[in-house]
């Protein structure tokens, strides 16, 4: 009687230690995948081998991930699609377009999240080029590492590192006043390559500010962009807000400056990274944004309205 009273005490003993491995596991899997949560910004080109020109995101700049029971849902991936709910368990989301039908199939293990997304087009639509994306994300000490494969007609596969924006550290401000931009007041005006116009107004520094305008007409003469610009004084440094087409200011922080040139960054922002200014020695301003380290900078050059 003894002996059974044990053996039924070990086996009671036995599968309540598995249960608990069994919750303990299925905790530190869930905690796991709750990492993904949350908006990523692009920090940098992990790809082995690229050149320093060709860096950048290999999705979009920013992207967001929330964690459902089961489930990751996607906002801003780049696909065209939002909230596209991926079950863990390897079944398909179908989303149906006019032209298109889009499956997703995703998955979670060793700390890895895998989905991939393939394109059909209907009858009668003329072939995709693109056929399948596959996409991971692995959570790691330093952000999100984002493995990022296109096929076909070539493989094109890519490594980068995103991290929240509170984890970003923020770049060391560079002393200056509002007269140090004194060369930037004026009226700029310049060609955009599909022939629309652009002009920036800024302001005389004064009360430690500079303001500006910018806009942009095309060829057909109405207007289609804006954007409202300043430069402020703030702990001894200089600040350059944004406000395109009238939206929430976005603050770039002064990190270089000379008699002719000023850099702007904020690492936390998704794109642009860096705003830059310079004034070249036959009184042309160029204003330059991009990356803080690599990609293809876009580059807009103007001269003073009149020519003086």
């Amino acid at each position: 009687m003894q002996h059974h009273t044990c053996l039924a005490s070990a086996l009671a003993l036995v599968v309540t230690l598995c249960a608990a491995l069994a919750l303990s596991a299925r905790s530190s899997q869930e905690g796991g995948v709750s990492e993904l949560g949350g908006e990523w910004i692009y920090f940098e080109d992990r790809t082995e081998g690229r050149a320093l020109e060709n860096h950048g995101p290999p999705m979009s700049s920013k992207f967001k991930m929330s964690v459902e029971d089961g489930a990751v849902v996607l906002n801003g991936h780049g696909s065209g699609h939002r909230n596209v709910r991926v079950a863990l368990d390897g079944s398909v989301t179908e989303i149906k377009e006019p032209n298109t039908i889009s499956r997703y199939r995703g998955s979670w293990k060793d700390g890895l999240f895998e989905y991939e997304v393939a394109f059909e087009r209907l009858a009668g639509e003329s072939p995709n080029s693109l056929k399948r994306i596959q996409r991971s994300f692995r959570p790691t000490a330093e952000g999100l590492l984002v493995r990022v494969v296109v096929e076909p007609p070539l493989v094109n596969e890519s490594h980068a590192l995103y991290r929240h924006a509170e984890d970003i550290p923020l770049p060391t401000p560079a002393k200056a006043s509002i007269g140090d931009l004194n060369w930037l007041a004026g009226a700029w005006v310049g060609k955009r390559s599909s022939g629309s116009s652009i002009e920036e107004r800024w302001s005389p520094p004064a009360g430690g500010a500079m303001l500006a305008i910018s806009r942009t007409v095309n060829t057909s003469g109405k207007m289609n962009a804006f954007e409202y610009l300043r430069v402020v004084e703030r702990d001894g440094g200089l600040v350059y807000i944004a406000q395109p087409g009238g939206a929430a200011a976005i603050e770039f922080v002064l990190t270089e400056v000379s008699a002719q040139r000023a850099v702007f960054d904020n690492p936390r922002h998704d794109s642009p990274k860096r705003v830059v200014y310079e004034l070249s020695a036959s009184g042309a301003l160029s204003a330059t944004t991009g990356e803080l380290k690599g990609g293809t900078p876009r580059r807009m050059d103007f001269t003073r309205e009149g020519g003086k």
